[in-house]
């Protein structure tokens, strides 16, 4: 053996000394074959790249289209009609028309409601390696609510209008307005905070106080605006049983300085059209006649020259007809698994029942009743999942359960 190695060192050293470049390329491969196998055996300790996470520009998505929504691609000179299968990248412009309505969400979670009569450019929407987002939008011109998601130190979520650039904060929800024909321009924050920089002055915004200014104004104007009510009644995902003769109780929370209060019920959690709309002096109505179906409400408090506050937030309900026979009618949930902020629930009921989760239809509900349904994803803290079930009966069975997402 020993004169076997020896021999062997020989050829390599006489091979080395003969051909000294291919040798040398020879031992880099062997060297590098070695490394590699000693790798997948033992681990070489160095970090790798996650598989799947791609930096640079991303893309954002429309996850709700009502009305005429068109979109222009930015290497494109032709306006295409929104599509949920359409991704939106930098450079792209959103356009609504007078009954359009669009929601977009963008990679670091922040998602934006485009309003009636407006036009929003998408200026940056990008990943670094170190997994930090940045996302800017320019709105043109309308109305565009936003809400920010909790995303990583070192993020950035903006918005520009008419000169102006607002920053968020993560978990920040804004309204931001631009009519250059009347020549004014508004930016509100509704929950959390942001920061208005136009030319040398910067403006800090909490809950509730807005800035708006003119093209020729030399300051913006900082404001204080009234808070909208609390919605109590019903409760946001309540199913209401007992169809069109069911009174509704709609109840919100009084607020201070408020003389009159705005209620609004649509069809549609845009709004773009209502099926209910009341200005009244009380923070309770009672309403009856609304036949089966998802409704979505809200209210603004309006002082005393008339000013309306912000739209409170939205709750959804839906009026489900119930039948004389309410019992009997299975109903077996799985524990529930948690992806995130997205829930998988998993049930039976009885074949030919249908299924609802948080008065969303559960799209496909098996021969044998037994249903498998995840979620839109869900918000920070505690939330509350009601499931039900309805056969051809009108008989009912309905489970509430809570979650915590953290």
């Amino acid at each position: 053996m020993m004169i076997v190695v020896a021999l062997l060192a020989l050829l390599v050293l006489g091979m080395y000394l003969m051909f000294p470049g291919a040798a040398k390329k020879g031992m880099e491969s062997a060297g590098s074959f070695f490394q590699g196998l000693f790798d997948k055996i033992g681990g070489s300790g160095k970090a790798s790249t996650k598989p799947g996470v791609t930096t640079g520009q991303q893309q954002a998505h429309f996850t709700n289209i009502d009305g005429t929504v068109k979109v222009k691609k930015a290497a494109s000179n032709s306006w295409v009609n929104a599509d949920y299968s359409l991704p939106l990248e930098k450079g792209d412009v959103v356009q609504t028309s007078s009954e359009g309505v669009a929601k977009v969400v963008f990679a670091d979670g922040t998602n934006y409601t485009v309003k009636q009569d407006s036009l929003i450019v998408i200026e940056e929407n990008s990943l670094n390696e170190s997994q930090q987002t940045k996302v800017a939008v320019q709105v043109t011109t309308g109305t565009v609510d936003l809400t920010t998601a909790t995303y990583k130190q070192g993020s950035s979520s903006s918005v520009r209008v008419a000169g102006a650039e607002a920053h968020f904060s993560p978990e920040s929800s804004a309204e931001v307005r631009n009519d250059p024909r009347a020549d004014e321009h508004q930016i509100l924050v509704t929950k959390g905070s942001g920061e208005v920089q136009r030319g040398d002055e910067v403006v800090s915004l909490g809950g509730y106080e807005k800035v708006s200014f003119k093209a020729d104004s030399k300051q913006m104007t900082k404001e204080k605006e009234i808070a909208p009510p609390t919605l109590v009644n019903p409760a946001n995902m309540l199913p209401i049983f007992g169809g069109p003769s069911q009174t509704v109780v709609f109840e919100w929370t009084p607020v201070a300085n408020a003389r009159t209060y705005h209620l609004r019920v649509s069809r549609n959690p845009f709004f773009s059209s209502v099926v209910l709309e009341k200005k009244l002096a009380v923070t309770q109505l009672k309403v009856s006649g609304l036949s089966e179906g998802p409704y979505y409400w809200v209210v603004q408090a309006a002082d005393a020259q008339g000013k309306e506050s912000a739209e409170s937030e939205k709750n959804r309900f839906q009026i489900i007809a119930k039948g004389a026979e309410n019992a009997g009618l299975a109903l077996q949930l799985e524990p529930f698994i948690q992806h995130g902020h997205v829930i998988e629930i998993k049930g039976c009921t009885e074949p030919g029942a249908r299924a609802l989760v948080n008065s969303e239809e559960v799209p496909l509900v098996g021969p044998d009743g037994c249903f498998d349904y995840f979620t839109s994803p869900l918000p920070n803290g505690e939330n509350v999942i009601t499931i039900t079930a309805q056969n051809a009966k009108g008989a009912v069975n309905t489970q509430t359960k809570k979650i915590v997402i953290q």
